[in-house]
Parts: structure tokens; C-alpha cells; sequence
């Protein structure tokens, strides 16, 4: 029995609701996406729900989910995996926080990403605050991808039970840290401090000064939430599956979650997360390492930045964008050899600017799939298609079985 490779294609936030500029298509029906089609002809299409129908997924959860976690009892919140994710080394007694680069005047937030902030001035500006905050624990602060950057409170894990400060939309004073016990009022008094030193620190760094001067939203202040702790992963996706496995990612949360299963992870040059990806880039990295491992994960991420910035126009760009990238991949390939899906790992409709509990369009494609009689990928076609409706994480296990790699059940 033949043993074929598995391909992995997340676009982050793919699924949308109807545009009323698209004639009542999403930007998935609405977008240019030939490649795609050419493999939903070919393959089989269906809806998934990243974790329960109707709950809104975050990355974090979503993408334990889909590889096979039940994040209700692995997830412990996603600082941690950002951790991970941007290579730190850290012990079971850190506690870790995702942060936001963000812009705050008279003491209210006017913009929670500080204007999307190049990857080059969030990696700057966290060196200055490294460099010139003083802390009574010892910390790690480093930039992650665009406007995200990673705080590492070292042996404070006992104190995870501690809120955060942003607000979650603009036009909002940041929150005060609560917490629940002492250990966590202990961080909370530290977080407060930090922000504090931060803030002056960032106000009068060049990096912002240069922004101020071609007026673009300063990154000023920092947005600290998800507190998180080593994740309670049961056994490596690698170990439960017995193969080798690699992932071509640039965002450092999913990152995270790939290191933490097992994966090898890849971020080929020019790849940054962002509009400006070069997705080609992954593409070829993703064809190189078929030749040497048994499952490979391609992480796109614009598509989600699109639907946050309400941006459907733009949304079914980055579409078009991964769908060429797809199609690279696809003729540099022999797709009998190879079993491929492509899905999101949640909704982000533009008209929500957040994850949404909307199932998500999913397509398997390559040797020994059952075809369907659907002719396109988009929302409509995966409504009718052979797989129904199923759950993120039923995805790999039938990965697994077009591989040939599953075991039998029972004698």
C-alpha cells in the first residue's frame, strides 16, 4: 500500500459573509482564485467548525483544534505560544503575554496596532524598552510579527490569573490588570509598572519620532493581554502520527503551536505575515520540503488582516494572492502522491472585523479522494459538497486516511 504525503493549507480567517459591493458574494466567490477551483473540481468540498458551530475561534484554539487537540483541555492561554513562537526558550515556570504595539493620546487609545507597524520598528522599539526598563523580576521583551511583540515574565507563572489592559477597541482608556489571587496581584502590579516605563521609553524613541513627522500613528504605548502558561499537550502530532512533519510559517503565534506538536517550522526569506508577503517565497519552500517530510503546513495570513480591516476589496486580493501560490505549488507537484486541504482557521467576515463562529470552507484534494460534483471553492459550493458539515478536527484523521497512514480500529 502506496504511502502518500499530506499538504496542510491554512488561510487564516478565510470564511466571510455576503458583500453587498459583490453582489452578494464573499470575497472567496467574489476573488479570481483558478488554481483553487481547479482542485475543488477534483476533490471534494465541504464546511468546517474550527471547534463547535457557532463558537468564534481564536488562532490559538482554532489551530490546536484542527491539528486533533481538544483545546478545552491543552489551551493554556496564548502568550505562551508567542513565546514559542518567536524562539524563546522558556520553562514550565514563565509566564508569558501577547502584546500590542498601540497608540494612545490623552490617555485613550486611538489605535490598538499603532498603525500596523512594520515588523523592522516593532523589533527596535522592543530592543529600547529590553534595554532601559528595570523591572523588580527579570523579563524578556522582544518584537514578533508587524505590531505584535512578546512579554516573558520569568518564574511568575504561579500568577497567570491576571487580567489585561486593552480595551479591545479604540476610543477607550486602557484597563487596569486585575487579578484573582496574590500571586496575580503581584504581576498585575508588575505589568502596571511596565507599561508605565514603557510608555516613556517609546514616546521619545526616533523610530516614532520619524512617525510623528510623516504623520502616521505613533507606537506609544502597550497593550498587554493573554497571559499564558506551558501548554498541556498530551503527546506530539509527530509521535501520534508517525511522521515527520514541517510547517512554512511567518506569524510567531502559529509558530508557536506548530513547535509545540512537533514541527519542524520555516520561515523562508520575505515571507513576513503581512500584505506584503512574498508568497512565492513559501510556495517554493513548500515543494522543497515535500521532498523531505511526510506533512507539510502552509500558514497564509493576510486574508485575516483583511477581514479585521473590514477591507473586502482587499481580502480578496490576498485571496487571489494565495491562490497563485497554490497554483506554484500544485504544477511543481505530482497531486496522485500527495493529499491536500485547504481551509481557515475561522471566519473573519469584514463586516464583523473579528473571528466569527461561521463554519469555514474546507477542500481535500490529490490521490485517492472521492470526488463531488462542485465546480468551485467558495461558500455556496462547500454548502453542497460531499464532506457536509464536519469539525476542524476531523480534518488530519481524514488526511491521514487518504495517506494511507491511519490505523485500523478493532480487530
Amino acid at each position: 500500500m502506496k504511502k502518500r504525503k499530506g499538504l496542510l493549507i491554512i488561510l487564516d480567517g478565510l470564511g466571510d459573509r455576503p458583500i453587498e459591493e459583490f453582489g452578494g458574494k464573499t470575497p472567496l466567490e467574489y476573488a479570481d482564485t483558478p488554481n483553487m477551483d481547479r482542485l475543488a473540481k477534483i476533490g471534494i468540498l465541504g464546511q468546517q467548525d474550527p471547534i463547535k458551530p457557532g463558537q468564534p475561534a481564536g488562532s490559538d484554539t482554532a489551530h490546536l483544534s484542527i491539528f486533533g487537540y481538544d483545546p478545552y483541555e491543552v489551551y493554556r492561554g496564548r502568550g505562551y505560544l508567542e513565546a514559542m513562537g518567536v524562539g524563546l526558550d522558556l520553562s514550565e515556570d514563565d509566564l508569558a503575554f501577547r502584546v500590542n504595539f498601540a497608540t494612545i493620546e490623552n490617555g485613550v487609545i486611538t489605535d490598538r496596532r499603532a498603525g500596523r507597524i512594520s515588523t523592522e520598528e516593532a523589533h527596535e522599539l522592543a530592543k529600547a524598552v529590553q534595554e532601559n526598563v528595570k523591572l523588580p523580576v527579570d523579563f524578556i521583551f522582544v518584537g514578533a510579527t508587524g505590531h505584535r511583540a512578546v512579554l516573558v515574565l520569568k518564574g511568575m507563572a504561579s500568577g497567570y490569573r491576571v487580567g489585561e489592559n486593552d480595551p479591545h477597541e479604540a476610543g477607550k482608556p486602557p484597563h487596569k490588570f486585575t487579578w484573582e489571587d496574590e500571586e496575580s496581584r503581584k504581576v498585575a502590579e508588575i505589568l502596571e509598572e511596565f507599561v508605565q516605563k514603557a510608555h516613556e521609553v517609546l514616546e521619545k524613541h526616533p523610530v516614532n519620532e520619524k512617525r510623528r513627522k510623516e504623520g502616521k500613528p505613533v507606537a506609544n504605548y502597550l497593550l498587554i493581554r493573554g497571559a499564558g502558561t506551558y501548554p498541556g499537550i498530551p503527546m506530539k502530532f509527530t509521535e501520534q502520527w508517525k511522521v515527520k512533519a514541517a510547517a512554512v510559517i511567518a506569524v510567531s503565534l502559529v509558530k508557536g503551536v506548530a513547535r509545540a506538536i512537533g514541527f519542524d517550522v520555516y520561515t523562508p526569506e520575505g515571507a513576513t505575515g503581512e500584505y506584503n508577503t512574498d508568497e512565492m517565497a513559501k510556495a517554493r519552500k513548500v515543494v522543497e520540503l515535500l521532498n523531505d517530510y511526510d506533512f507539510v503546513f502552509l500558514h497564509f495570513k493576510p486574508t485575516d488582516a483583511a477581514g479585521h480591516d473590514n477591507n473586502p476589496r482587499l481580502k480578496a486580493e490576498m485571496i487571489e494572492k494565495a491562490d497563485r501560490m497554490i497554483g506554484y505549488i500544485i504544477d511543481h507537484i505530482n497531486l496522485e502522491d500527495v493529499v491536500i486541504a485547504i481551509t481557515g482557521d475561522h471566519s473573519t467576515p469584514c463586516e464583523v472585523m473579528n473571528h466569527s463562529g461561521d463554519p469555514v470552507p474546507v477542500l481535500i484534494a490529490g490521490g485517492g479522494v472521492r470526488t463531488d460534483y462542485t465546480e468551485s471553492f467558495g461558500e455556496r459550493e462547500c454548502m453542497r459538497g460531499g464532506l457536509g458539515r464536519i469539525k476542524g478536527h476531523d480534518i488530519v484523521p481524514i488526511m491521514m486516511d487518504l495517506m494511507n497512514r491511519s490505523e485500523k480500529f478493532g480487530a
